[in-house]
Parts: C-alpha cells; structure tokens; sequence
C-alpha cells in the first residue's frame, strides 16, 4: 500500500497545484470566475469565506478524484509494471502470480479480477490501486518474488487482495478530499496576506508564488493525517489477508518481511532505501509520522492477538 499511497500523494500534489495554476491564469486574465477571486469588499480581512469555501471544496475533491481515476494508469508508468495476459504465455512463476490473484479475488468475493502485474526491481515490494475494486492492479516485485518462499508471496497477494476488497483507495481518496480543501483555504488566506505586504502592482505575483508555495507546504503536512490513517488500514487488511490466505500464511508473510529487512539492515549497517519507499518495515520516533506502515513487530504481534 505504501508505494501505490505516495504514488497517489505526489500526482495529488501535482494535480491540485496544476488546477490552481491554471484558474489563477484564467482569473486573471479572462476575468471568469473573479468570484472567487476574494474581493476587497467582504468583511473581515477582506475575504469572502463562503466563496472561498465552496472553490476549496470543488478543487480540492477535483484533485483528489483525477488523481484516483489517473492512479492505475501512473503507477504502470512509473513503476514499468508488466501487466500479465493470463489467457497468454506466461512463464511459470508469472502463472503462479496470476493463479493467486485469482484465487485469493474470488475468495474476497470480487466480481472482477484485478489486472495482475510484476515490475523489475530488487526491492521486495507489492501493492495494489485503481480507481474502483471493477478497475484494480495487483503488482509484485521481482524481488518479492525471488526472495520469499510460495507461501510468503501468497500471504503479502492476500494482504493486497484485501485493500482491493476493503475499497481502501476510494477510503483514502475520500481523505485526501478533505485534506485538500483546508489545504486550497489555508494556502489561500494565507497567500493573500502576504500579498498585501507587498505593492500592488506586485500583489498578483508575490499571491500567485505564495499560493504554489504554501499549497506544496500544508499538503505535507496534510499527508500526515493520509499517512495516519494508513497506518490503521493496514491492521485491517492484515486481518483481511489473514481470512484469505489463513491466519498462519499471513503472520509467515510479515515474518519474511522482518527478516529481509534484518538481512539488509545488517548487509550495510543502514536500512534499505527500496524497503523505506515503501515502508514495509514503519520508522520510530518522528520519522513514524510520516511512515504509511506501522513497525512489522506491531503488525505481527497484532494478529497474532487475533
């Protein structure tokens, strides 16, 4: 889930900052939609709240969407996934991959088989997004793939599988819509104030840069929230990988999971860099908050309570 969420953070970033770009453009030079342009004569500090709410509302669940509906579609791109034919010819260990998938969707109950996918890369990794659970990708590293045993790899598909089930990407799609209206209201207040510290023929600039700035900022710390609450789904599709695969295939799969990180933990002396993109293994201390993953003995320990 960690690679697919920061996949899904960056183009939302990215989307959100391109929609006001381009509004602020035409606002300015076209004259549409000067509504919510914040004129002088509101109250207060001069801002029309009601405006500005009802244009954080639209653009920041805009942004959200697209970047939901772009999210399978990117994360092919990015990560080079090759997506897997299962009426064509497949290798053996591609076959399995599908075979799983498969299984483990139809025991999940989905009508729809997720696109299956396996991506080149030496990080021991797996994750799945889409738009809906009718229009999901379920890929798996190469590394996974030849580092861990058949039933570690079963139990990690059945934990993706479970995101897929669980509609966690239309979940965090949803919080990341609210996240980006206070994100698109605070930037812009707080865009306009600095602007009137400036002279006025420079105060469209000096709004204009402090927007994109101070948009790129709170929606980092917005992604803490994102990445809090990701943390707690991901007990929960621990849970739902367990009830697929089986209680002891899942806990096996979080146990390979530790013990490659210790192998590379004590290879190099520093944690590796592809296991922190996704964060497989949490962090501690400030860093947690930032992590998309809790700490893998939390996540073992807690199923096993189960």
């Amino acid at each position: 889930m960690g690679k697919r969420l920061m996949l899904l953070i960056v183009t939302n970033i990215l989307v959100l900052t391109t929609i006001l770009i381009v509004w602020s453009l035409i606002t300015r030079y076209t004259g549409v939609g000067g509504q919510f342009d914040l004129g002088a004569a509101a109250p207060g500090l001069g801002i029309d709240y009601v405006s500005l709410g009802v244009f954080s509302l639209l653009v920041g669940f805009a942004g959200s969407f697209i970047s939901l509906a772009m999210s399978r579609w990117i994360a092919k791109k990015m990560m080079k996934v090759k997506v897997l034919d299962p009426n064509g010819s497949l290798s053996r260990q591609e076959r399995g991959v599908v075979e799983k998938v498969h299984r483990l969707s139809r025991a999940a109950g989905l009508m729809h088989m997720p696109e299956v996918g396996i991506y080149q890369s030496a990080e021991v990794n797996a994750f799945a997004t889409g738009p809906s659970k009718k229009r999901s990708l379920v890929a798996v590293s190469a590394g996974l793939l030849n580092s861990m045993d058949d039933t570690a790899v079963e139990g990690v598909i059945a934990h993706e599988i479970a995101h897929v089930s669980n509609g966690d990407m239309v979940t965090m799609t949803l919080l990341q819509g609210v996240v980006n209206t206070f994100v698109v209201f605070f930037s812009r207040i707080a865009a306009i104030l600095v602007s009137r510290l400036v002279r006025s023929e420079m105060q469209f600039v000096v709004r204009f840069a402090s927007i994109i700035v101070f948009q790129i900022l709170f929606s980092i710390l917005g992604s803490l929230v994102v990445m809090a609450y990701s943390r707690h789904r991901e007990f929960h599709a621990d849970r739902g990988g367990a009830d697929l695969a089986g209680r002891d295939k899942m806990a096996h799969a979080l146990r390979s999971l530790k013990a490659h990180v210790n192998r590379a933990n004590a290879k190099d002396g520093t944690d590796d860099s592809a296991i922190q993109t996704m964060k497989i293994n949490g962090k501690t201390g400030f860093s947690k908050l930032f992590s998309s993953h809790p700490d893998l003995d939390e996540r073992i320990a807690r199923l096993e309570e189960r």
